[in-house]
């Protein structure tokens, strides 16, 4: 392990050990037994840093992400995909936080430009198919933007309080909207609640407006409960 390398493993490990408050340049040299000077010729400053183990985290989460061999569906692939980032933030959100949360206009680490190719990728599979309605760029940028949002939504809520359904209910409502289909599968409890939903909106005025406001509320309550998600 040369110099460069050792520092950066440094640095990831005091950020996922004792989070973002304990990175600083000063404890990333003591960590990795190197004077300062010699971090900021390799790295520039803090910033450079910050980027070297940004890359790496992106390297780390691809590594794990590009393990799992495809199968013969690729929407099914999709879903899995989505369930890995998820659970990849949560399972390290100083990690996470640094790769997706600190934000520099205009700039995409190389890693995450593989990550975003590898899933432009998948979505050409389902194209192929004749399942994607948009173009797999938008998508891809759809479910990226999506599925990180939901991700630091949950990093940030206290783990009692984190809904642990939001991200298989965002998940399918995103996957429904680039494939056109419903986003809950059909037969079960979730979509017989949105159909009976739709019929009492489309048929006679059975209910009075209060009533219909109330039953619209539970059959969604009932969809969005539904184990489906």
């Amino acid at each position: 392990m040369d110099t460069r390398e050792r520092i950066i493993t440094a640095a990831a490990k005091l950020l996922a050990d004792q989070g973002a408050d304990a990175f600083s340049t000063r404890a990333v040299a003591e960590a990795a037994a190197v004077q300062a000077p010699t971090l900021y010729r390799l790295f520039g400053d803090k910033q450079g840093l910050i980027d070297a183990v940004t890359d790496h985290g992106f390297e780390r989460y691809l590594g794990a992400k590009m393990a799992h061999e495809p199968s013969e569906d690729p929407v099914a692939d999709l879903r899995a995909g989505w369930d890995h980032h998820t659970r990849y933030g949560l399972e390290n959100p100083d990690f996470y936080a640094l790769m997706f949360g600190s934000v520099r206009p205009g700039k995409r680490p190389a890693a995450a430009q593989k990550g975003h190719a590898l899933l432009v990728g998948l979505l050409g599979r389902i194209a192929a198919q004749g399942r994607l309605w948009m173009p797999a760029d938008l998508a891809g940028e759809l479910i990226l933007a999506t599925n990180v949002g939901v991700t630091l939504a949950l990093i940030s809520t206290p783990e009692a309080d984190r809904d642990a359904g939001l991200s298989a209910r965002a998940r399918e409502i995103v996957i429904g909207a680039i494939i056109g289909e419903p986003a809950v599968p059909t037969g079960g409890l979730a979509s017989r609640a949105l159909a009976l939903d739709q019929a009492l909106r489309e048929g006679e005025h059975v209910l009075s407006v209060a009533e219909g406001g109330l039953m619209h509320d539970w059959l969604h309550r009932i969809a969005l409960g539904s184990p489906e998600h």
